[in-house]
């Protein structure tokens, strides 16, 4: 079964974490004509892939070259691949990576008429006091504190610079976690160490407050947002006609201590929680606070909201994914 008839849909970062999980999704709804573009590498990326339904996988290296001739075979991108590493220091590999292959991604496919969609992020909010909305008009005042971030923002900057915000779909994805993760190694979401950290030691280590004015040990807060909400939320772009930056989030903030004590719950363990030093490479790079306004999802017409809880969604990655080592 196809959506757009007999069009393909290429994914982008296909193998990774929320690439794989938006094939796993479409195929439960019947649809297989996918092209995954991705680098995989020699971890266990590839494994996010087992089982899946698409047409064709290309290297990330080769897309262009493959993309010659198809101008009429494609109907939209979501375009997800990057490096999402908050604490990479080679702003030239960002740029590069995240920017001017987006650049160069949206040109080809606006030029062909293709659909497209991509991933932006909450890091380009910064450090929250400048607010997370993704009204149009606010773009250019935030300030990104890692150059992962930057990278992304400069982006959607590119993208409001040439007047595509209205040709365009571009998600700023808060704090998404689930399976498939594994192979982001330190960048995976903290429940891949809390897990095996409360299993066999029984203590769950969060961060000391590095603000204790504003937050105290643990009770700085995240949009956690579990990947299967956001794949849905991102796939209704395919099939509604709405155009410009979107936030994908819950628009409820969680503190670390909620999450610590959900997984807890998970594992039927009492709850036990240790306090340490925050590394010297996040500080002044990491946010207390984050939270998605969500108003204008809600007021645009065919956009899909976030139904799981944070409780739910922990219970269901910890019992049927981390536990046995499963993919989705």
């Amino acid at each position: 079964m196809k959506i757009f008839e007999d069009k393909y849909i290429v994914i982008t970062g296909g193998a990774g974490f929320i690439g794989s999980c938006m094939i796993r999704h479409l195929n439960d709804l019947g649809f297989k004509n996918l092209i995954i573009v991705d680098e995989l590498g020699s971890n266990e990326k590839w494994k996010n892939l087992v089982g899946k339904s698409f047409i064709e996988f290309v290297p990330k290296r080769e897309l262009f070259s493959w993309l010659v001739g198809k101008e009429k075979d494609i109907e939209a991108f979501i375009h997800l691949g990057a490096c999402s590493s908050t604490i990479e220091r080679n702003a030239d590999y960002l740029i590069e990576n995240n920017t001017r292959f987006s650049i160069r991604l949206a040109e080809y496919a606006l030029t062909c008429g293709h659909r497209f969609i991509y991933a932006s992020s909450a890091a380009t909010y910064g450090d929250g006091t400048l607010g997370f909305s993704d009204d149009h008009a606010l773009l250019d005042r935030y300030r990104p504190l890692n150059m992962y971030g930057f990278s992304k923002q400069l982006f959607d900057l590119w993208v409001k610079e040439n007047g595509l915000l209205d040709k365009v779909v571009g998600l700023k994805y808060f704090n998404i976690f689930g399976p498939n993760e594994l192979h982001k190694g330190n960048m995976a979401s903290a429940l891949v160490k809390m897990v095996p950290d409360a299993q066999l030691r029984g203590v769950i280590h969060l961060f000391r407050s590095n603000d204790p004015g504003n937050y105290a040990d643990g009770e700085q807060k995240r949009d956690f947002l579990y990947v299967k909400d956001a794949v849905k939320m991102t796939a209704a772009f395919l099939s509604n006609d709405q155009m410009g930056i979107f936030n994908i989030g819950r628009g409820i903030s969680h503190s670390w201590n909620e999450l610590a004590h959900a997984v807890f719950k998970a594992l039927e363990k009492p709850p036990f929680i240790e306090y340490v030093e925050m590394p010297d490479e996040l500080a002044g790079k990491y946010q207390n606070y984050t939270c998605a306004l969500m108003k204008k999802s809600k007021e645009a017409k065919g956009c899909v909201l976030a139904e799981t809880s944070l409780e739910d969604a922990v219970f269901d990655y910890v019992r049927h994914y981390l536990i046995p080592g499963k993919r989705w």
